[in-house]
């Protein structure tokens, strides 16, 4: 019996667990919601300070292999930054407003994948006929803003 803790001051820190596993679960569904809003296209500013800058980083790791790579795996950077972005948000709002999972998470990554892929290609589509206009990145030319006959210069880059 010397060296037994009594059974009264166990209970309350089995009391306790539960409470502390929910609220570091919220906590960590908070920061995977708040770095997957930053990372989704939800959020209109991010492609200047987040996913353009992750998009040339995996192209350029890509173009080690070929230098043809650089621009086509960018875009693929891109597309996979703004997935994972959605992908997180939706593993935050998980661990923030659901107490008991309800459906599988792999059911769940899978549902946010293929819409993400389907927005990509709706979005895409809009572009190839000309419903949204798209910059001219990759052209000769030096496209202006809309009622502006100066050229939008962007970190010495030609928008």
């Amino acid at each position: 019996m010397a060296g037994q803790i009594p059974l009264q001051l166990v209970q309350p820190t089995f009391a306790e667990s539960p409470r502390r596993f929910k609220s570091l679960k919220k906590l960590r569904g908070g920061f995977l919601l708040t770095v997957g809003y930053l990372l989704s296209p939800l959020c209109w500013w991010n492609d200047l300070f987040f996913n353009l800058p992750i998009a040339y980083f995996f192209g350029y790791l890509c173009s080690w292999f070929s230098p043809n790579l650089l621009s086509s795996c960018s875009i693929v950077g891109y597309w996979l930054s703004n997935i994972i972005g959605i992908l997180l948000m939706q593993l935050g709002v998980i661990d923030v407003f659901q107490d008991k999972p309800k459906t599988s998470l792999k059911k769940e990554l899978l549902t946010g994948l293929v819409s993400s892929t389907i927005y990509t290609l709706i979005i895409l589509a809009l572009i190839q006929f000309k419903i949204l206009d798209a910059p001219l990145l990759f052209s000769n030319q030096a496209p202006t803003h809309s009622g502006s006959s100066i050229p939008m210069l962007i970190g010495g880059a030609i928008f």
